[in-house]
């Protein structure tokens, strides 16, 4: 009995040694990515600019995750996922360093090209696909789920300490502070290969990564899938750089602002492990397809709330369980219709639609304020899109094509 048990632990010591290592690269990547918005008004006032050129900066920050993904995603496909995250994590540390010495506009710049491209090593498309391949069947969406939920966390609890090591020594230093915590990442980075990957079918093996990718951008569902994910990225952007602004605007207190973002963050934890538990019994299809009704309700809702304390709060919560959500299921639909072998590459290029969208939410909300002088547009335009992206998934068909193919 007890050699079993202990033959047990030795067989899945390993799938929980990725899923581990994927939480601690997502909850420590995640925590400092989003921890940039705090750096907004210190930056702009030691380069001596307006808002406009860190706002663009991290427009470039966004669009260099999406350009990552796919790279970083075929290379840990062709070798192993360790070696992607890796490199990540290396960019990811020399991106922090630059931004910790800029000199002005350019050096702001380059420091978040190089950044935002390590975020990309050390994020959603390789860690999903690595946990991808290491949890197969039943429990496969709620893993994805769990390292979802780690990098929502750290975004609840690293944004404060960031904001607090600001206040005690100011932005540079924080910075240093927080290189000093991303070493961590060097170490699990290089846990997230499973020795032993029984889950990729032979059939899966004897496909190219070319052919894969053919057959992706050939296919109905895959593209909706990835057209829909676009709406995501332009909602989560949109609202994690503008809903402070937005706030103050309406004339609630500084600290609502930021208390808004950690309550998405703290009740996405929520959502992630709560829908992909749903999306290893249910259709991640029509799971996607509540997600984005809910949303486009809710941000409905939210136009006509009067805006108080109480009711931005409980608007941040509920949204929090919607927030990345989609993400697991996401991922899950991609494993579905070919399998895990390259799932971080194709990944990757579902979520370069979700940072196009994540550039458009950004600069788009700055734009439409600056001439109209009011967000109203970008929320009409948040509750369009999330009834679009709804009506985008519902013809997704969540089968593998290549067993399909073979029958």
């Amino acid at each position: 009995m007890y050699i079993n048990y202990i033959m047990f632990l030795y067989r899945h010591s390993f799938t929980y040694l990725v899923i581990i290592s994927g939480c601690v690269l997502l909850f420590v990547s995640f925590g400092i990515r989003h921890s940039s918005g705090l750096y907004l008004i210190p930056i702009s006032d030691y380069i001596n600019t307006g808002r406009e050129v860190f706002g663009l900066a991290i427009a470039i920050q966004f669009l260099m995750i999406g350009i990552g993904s796919p790279i970083f995603g075929a290379i840990a496909d062709k070798y192993n996922s360790s070696i992607a995250g890796l490199l990540g994590v290396l960019f990811f540390l020399g991106g922090l360093l630059m931004m910790s010495n800029i000199e002005g506009p350019d050096t702001l710049i380059i420091s978040q090209i190089f950044f935002g491209f390590g975020c990309a090593g050390c994020g959603t498309a390789v860690i999903l696909g690595a946990v991808g391949k290491a949890v197969t069947g039943k429990n496969q969406t709620l893993a994805l789920g769990i390292v979802m939920a780690a990098g929502s966390l750290g975004q609840f609890l690293i944004v404060p300490f960031a904001g607090y090591l600001i206040n005690l020594n100011g932005w540079q230093s924080s910075i240093y502070n927080l290189c000093l915590i991303s070493l961590i990442m060097l170490i699990f980075s290089l846990a997230l290969t499973k020795i032993s990957n029984k889950s990729v079918n032979n059939e899966e093996i004897s496909r190219s990564l070319a052919s894969v990718l053919n057959d992706a951008f050939l296919n109905k569902s895959y593209l909706l899938l990835t057209i829909g994910f676009f709406v995501c990225g332009f909602h989560i952007s949109f609202v994690a750089t503008h809903l402070p602004a937005y706030l103050n605007d309406v004339f609630l207190p500084q600290w609502i602002g930021s208390w808004s973002l950690a309550l998405i963050g703290l009740f996405n934890v929520i959502g992630t492990l709560f829908f992909g538990y749903l999306g290893d019994t249910k259709s991640k299809k029509n799971l996607l397809v509540i997600l984005y009704l809910l949303r486009a309700l809710l941000f409905l809702i939210f136009i006509f709330l009067p805006k108080t304390e109480v009711t931005v709060l409980l608007f941040a919560s509920i949204l929090g369980i919607l927030w990345l959500s989609t993400v697991p299921l996401t991922s899950g639909i991609i494993s579905v219709i070919f399998g895990s072998k390259y799932m971080s590459m194709l990944y990757g290029f579902t979520f370069l639609s979700h940072q196009v969208g994540s550039f458009f939410g950004s600069w788009f909300g700055g734009r439409l304020y600056d001439y109209y002088g009011s967000y109203e547009i970008m929320w009409w335009l948040c509750v369009f899109l999330g009834f679009a992206s709804a009506v985008i998934h519902f013809p997704i068909l969540e089968k593998n094509i290549y067993r399909i193919q073979t029958q």
